[in-house]
C-alpha cells in the first residue's frame, strides 16, 4: 500500500517552483497550517491550543464549511490568524476542469469576504490558496496567477485512522526543519491524531527555540 511521505519529496518544488513549499531561511521559524475547517470541535480545539501558547497560524478554509459554521470562522479571524482559500467544495484539481475549479475558488473567496467581521484585519491583497489533496494542474496554476499558492514541506497525515497518535507526532517532528510549512487538519476525521500531536509538537519546538508565524 502506498505510504504518503511526511516530508515533501525534494523534486516536487523543482517541478513547480512558482508554488510555495517552504519558507527558505535559516531562522528557527515554523508555519502551522490547518486544512478543511472550520468545524465545531476540531477547529475550536486548535484555536484554544494556539491561544494558550500565544501562537498564530494559517487556516485554509472550505467555503461550504464557512457557510455552515460562520461563528467558528469568525473566531479564527478575531483571534488574529491568517485565512486562506481551500475551494468551496474541496475539489480535486486533477478531476475538475479549470473553469469550474476557478469558479469554485471564487465562490469560496466570496463567502470568506461575506463572513469576515467588519473589524477584521484580513488583507484583501494577500490571497492565499491551497489546492485540496495538493492536486492542481499547470493550467489551473496559470489561471490563479493572482493567488499565492501554498503547498507544504511537512504533512502530518493526521487524517489516517491507521496511524497512531504517537506515530503521527513522531513522524511530523522528524520531518520538520527550519522554514517548514506544516499541515494539520481541523476536521472530524483527523481529530484524534490532531488532539494528541498538535500540542506536543508545538511544545517540542518551542523548547528548542523555534517561533511560529502566519503565512503572508
Amino acid at each position: 500500500m502506498f505510504s504518503v511521505p511526511h516530508r515533501t519529496p525534494f523534486f516536487l518544488p523543482k517541478l513547480f517552483p512558482s508554488l510555495t513549499w517552504r519558507i527558505q531561511n535559516e531562522r528557527k521559524e515554523l508555519y502551522l497550517t490547518f486544512d478543511d475547517g472550520p468545524v465545531p470541535g476540531p477547529t475550536e480545539f486548535v484555536l484554544d491550543t494556539l491561544a494558550s501558547r500565544n501562537i498564530k497560524a494559517t487556516f485554509f478554509c472550505i467555503g461550504d464549511n464557512i457557510r455552515k459554521h460562520p461563528e467558528v470562522f469568525k473566531k479564527i479571524i478575531e483571534q488574529g490568524h491568517a485565512v486562506g482559500n481551500h475551494t468551496f467544495n474541496h475539489l480535486n484539481g486533477w478531476k475538475t476542469n479549470s473553469p469550474l475549479y476557478v469558479e469554485n475558488i471564487k465562490k469560496c473567496d466570496d463567502i470568506i469576504k461575506e463572513n469576515a467581521p467588519q473589524t477584521s484585519n484580513l488583507k484583501p491583497q494577500t490571497k492565499l490558496f491551497r489546492p485540496p489533496y495538493g492536486r492542481i494542474t499547470k493550467k489551473q496554476i496559470q489561471a490563479l496567477s493572482d493567488y499565492k499558492i501554498i503547498m507544504w514541506d511537512v504533512l502530518s497525515v493526521d487524517y489516517n485512522k491507521n496511524l497512531s497518535p504517537e506515530k503521527c507526532l513522531g513522524n511530523t517532528i522528524g520531518a520538520t526543519r527550519s522554514g517548514s510549512i506544516i499541515v494539520f487538519h481541523d476536521s472530524d476525521k483527523a481529530e484524534k491524531n490532531l488532539m494528541y500531536a498538535l500540542p506536543s509538537l508545538i511544545d517540542h519546538f518551542v523548547a528548542q527555540g523555534f517561533t511560529f508565524h502566519t503565512l503572508q
